[in-house]
């Protein structure tokens, strides 16, 4: 960093640990220089201000945004979703792809891996094809199929190392066999999309041995938690409590009521949840007909369900129109959920289930200079990445 200027900032700073009310933030280059109480800083001068300031949000569950839908959309087109979210204070995202015939898996994974090359998305999440036909929610029941290790393997050969997690269900047949190549991998695998019970679902848990565990999107995509069939969500919760799963969570007030997501806080902490958008091509975008994978969705009040079913108001929903920051915003506003908690949820601990919690996530000297200054309302005042400002998603 010898040479390079530093850019400070001064606000309201959320750490990992705590709030400084006062604090300043130092970036020099692409990396986080100095953090503390803005009566401990000997620099220049830095002017108060009433912002906050972040770290860059981490989303590890995103299908598109702006239009653009990373299972659907052409190469050229792909960039539009990820600068849309980066826009939005989301610095790091995995762009995630819906369940689809192998070809085009194989094919959009292949497209996707030149953004992960290039440093624009951190890799691809695979949600699907190995899931519950009895809960494929928004998945196309016809692209649904046994645990495959061979046409995983292909998905990795055209991912060229980008695929980073992949959902999958307990119960499918094969399910043993895909997650030993997920372990070889170093691949992270995410429980969803299951109608499994909760004993096959704690072996599934227990199966997987060593290393990080999700639940993709916690309570959709699964059987209703009942006291006499506990089915995968107690088991979910459980391994949370425990410490070796992450509870994603869409925590948008559509998936989830407020009072849902303050509980899960309540009962293992921001530590052991990753807030994600599971948006799609509809995020910053009007009500209208859009894509996600083969299947016909449609959006009515930002709400997206897919467009098959005659009723529109019990139609299975189609993913989200949300950003990883307006689900911290209703965390902390709506669900009232503690800033640091929720900022947790939003950064450091998706970061650090996809093998990225050394190097961003946290308001911490030496990390990568990913940052978020918003204002009272939480809309985003400047977002940084890498020490470069990133200009306003038009």
């Amino acid at each position: 960093m010898t040479g390079s200027t530093t850019r400070t900032l001064r606000g309201r700073v959320v750490t990992d640990e705590e709030v400084i009310e006062d604090g300043v933030v130092a970036l020099t280059g692409d990396r986080i220089s100095w953090v503390g109480p803005s009566r401990r800083w000997t620099g220049e001068a830095v002017s108060q201000s009433d912002s906050t300031i972040l770290p860059g949000l981490v989303d590890v569950h995103c299908h598109g945004g702006k239009g653009a839908s990373f299972p659907d959309s052409a190469a050229a087109d792909l960039m539009t979703a990820v600068r849309h979210h980066r826009s939005r204070g989301t610095t790091t995202m995995l762009a995630s792809l819906v369940s689809a015939p192998p070809e085009r898996l194989i094919g959009q994974t292949s497209l996707l891996a030149d953004l992960y090359e290039s440093g624009d998305i951190a890799g691809v999440h695979i949600e699907g094809p190995f899931l519950s036909v009895a809960r494929c929610g928004a998945q196309d029941p016809a692209s649904l199929r046994s645990g495959d290790p061979g046409l995983l393997r292909d998905i990795l050969g055209a991912g060229r190392g980008a695929v980073r997690s992949m959902t999958l269900a307990p119960e499918v047949n094969g399910f043993d066999a895909v997650a030993e190549v997920l372990r070889e991998n170093d691949i992270l695998p995410s429980i969803g999309h299951t109608d499994a019970d909760a004993l096959t679902t704690r072996r599934g848990i227990e199966s997987l041995g060593n290393g990080p565990i999700t639940a993709t999107h916690l309570f959709n995509g699964m059987p209703t938690w009942h006291h006499r069939a506990p089915g995968p969500v107690s088991e979910c919760l459980a391994a949370a409590a425990r410490g070796v799963m992450v509870l994603e969570l869409i925590g948008d007030g559509v998936h989830l009521a407020d009072e849902t997501v303050r509980a899960v806080f309540d009962l293992v902490g921001g530590a052991q949840i990753a807030l994600v958008s599971d948006a799609m091509a509809a995020a910053g975008m009007s009500d209208g007909r859009y894509r996600l994978g083969p299947l016909d969705v449609t959006v009515h009040d930002s709400v997206a369900r897919l467009s098959r079913d005659a009723d529109p108001e019990t139609a299975p929903i189609a993913g989200g129109t949300a950003t990883a920051l307006d689900l911290l915003r209703r965390a902390v506003k709506n669900a009232g959920v503690p800033l640091v908690q929720a900022v947790r949820a939003g950064a450091s601990t998706p970061a650090r289930s996809i093998g990225l919690g050394s190097q961003i996530g946290r308001l911490e000297k030496g990390m990568r200079a990913d940052v978020v200054v918003v204002d009272s309302d939480f809309e985003p005042v400047h977002v940084i990445k890498g020490g470069a400002a990133i200009e306003e998603d038009k």
